[in-house]
């Protein structure tokens, strides 16, 4: 795997080092001592799928609180998302900064989100599938979110013919309110 530093401490884009052949090709998605290597959480508890059927669907901005945070490495096995982070350590050089990708099932890209940075994604097309790997369990009560269109994160999301979001996501409000 190959680790590429976004801008957002402790958050890495990871691409898959493909080996080829006439057959197609082999790569590692996850490797805990790889994970180690680069400090990163190496927990992996639990594992989730998001399976949405339309574009523009958003998702987000979720993590949890303390005691329960927790590290996420996330790719799109099927379609295409736009994937945000947006650091929410205080002590953090980057805190209330956001980050963006392109995470597609074609270019295989992954995303390391620390504990402490919330995430979201929009769907790009239709039939769209997210997986995600957990370094903690979820938690109800630690569930937290902060709105996709918070004008604190001047987040700039890519146009959408119709945005789908949860009601949920919507009542989130302003960071620091």
């Amino acid at each position: 795997m190959l680790f590429h530093q976004t801008p957002i401490p402790g958050c890495w884009l990871i691409t898959p080092e493909r080996r080829e052949d006439e057959r197609g090709f082999f790569a590692r998605s996850w490797c805990q001592k790889e994970f180690l290597e680069y400090r990163l959480n190496p927990n992996l508890v639990q594992c989730n799928i998001s399976f949405n059927t339309k574009a523009g669907t958003l998702r987000g901005m979720h993590y949890q609180a303390q005691p329960h945070e927790e590290a996420k490495l996330v790719r799109c096995t099927m379609g295409a998302i736009y994937d945000v982070v947006v650091d929410l350590r205080p002590a953090s050089s980057t805190f209330k900064q956001w980050y963006a990708v392109k995470l597609t099932s074609e270019n295989r890209l992954m995303l390391y989100i620390p504990e402490g940075v919330a995430h979201g994604f929009q769907t790009l097309v239709n039939n769209t599938e997210v997986f995600y790997q957990m370094s903690e369990y979820y938690v109800l009560e630690s569930a937290r979110g902060v709105r996709w269109n918070d004008p604190t994160f001047k987040i700039e999301w890519p146009s959408a013919e119709e945005r789908i979001i949860s009601a949920k996501d919507c009542s989130y409000s302003n960071f620091g309110l």
